[in-house]
């Protein structure tokens, strides 16, 4: 006899949360980051789709700035978007933590699983956000898409305007840099936001400081964060290679 209060797994439903409310200081004065042109198209608008380009999520939150939110949603409007996917956008925070938190309260019932996706990830594949989903649905209540580090990292004792001492070496091998989208089981990160209240860089650290296990999966190299100049010239890079690939 089937258990009804756990749904069979393709029941389970998916939506992302897109926090975009941030000013991007690091690409310098002008729109905020999520709303800078990528091949001509805004950084958001490449990460929205993105995350719609998987069949496993069904709705998608944006996340404006708190006083961008109209813009955002004529922002969407103008851009072709998957008509199976369904588009919602919110004013955002002060904070990303607080700009997730107004994305989580915006779900209506009925999704058990959540991504949080940084826009400033706009060349995510969707191999890798399938494989997020995918882990939640087998049972991970936090799961982040990660890489193996090149370099090596080391621990210093920060020094403003002097050399800094190297206080340790941290095993390479031990070492991932954390991606985005990460995915949660809903009930566990809607907790871990009425619980954590200090600031923290990404929400799979609320459940580690609660205690609960965060597993990894493979990232990929073009789900870089475009934070600065350079990566712009990269995305660009990534985009016309895709183009020159795929034939458009």
């Amino acid at each position: 006899m089937s258990d009804e209060s756990h749904p069979p797994k393709a029941a389970v439903r998916t939506a992302a949360v897109i926090p975009a409310a941030g000013r991007g200081v690091r690409l310098g004065p002008g729109a905020p980051k999520a709303l800078r042109a990528l091949n001509g198209t805004p950084m958001l608008i490449h990460a929205v789709r993105a995350l719609a380009a998987s069949r496993a999520v069904s709705l998608v939150v944006v996340v404006a700035p708190p006083d961008g939110a109209p813009e955002v949603r004529s922002l969407l409007d103008a851009h072709a978007l998957p008509e199976r996917t369904e588009f919602v956008v919110v004013p955002g925070g002060e904070s990303r933590q607080e700009s997730v938190k107004l994305g989580l309260d915006a779900l209506p019932e009925g999704y058990d699983i959540v991504l949080v996706h940084d826009a400033a990830r706009p060349l995510v594949p969707v191999d890798t956000v399938d494989s997020v989903v995918e882990a939640v649905r087998e049972g991970a209540v936090a799961v982040v898409p990660a890489l193996p580090l090149a370099d090596t990292v080391k621990e210093v004792e920060p020094t403003p305007g002097a050399p800094e001492p190297v206080v340790a070496t941290p095993v390479r091998a031990r070492l991932r840099a954390v991606q985005t989208p990460q995915g949660f089981d809903r009930k566990t990160l809607v907790h871990a936001h009425e619980t954590v209240t200090e600031d923290v860089t990404d929400d799979a650290s609320m459940i580690e400081q609660l205690g609960g296990t965060v597993v990894v999966v493979p990232g990929h190299e073009e789900a870089f964060k475009v934070t600065r100049p350079l990566d712009l010239v990269l995305a660009e890079a990534v985009l016309a290679r895709r183009r020159a690939n795929d034939g458009f």
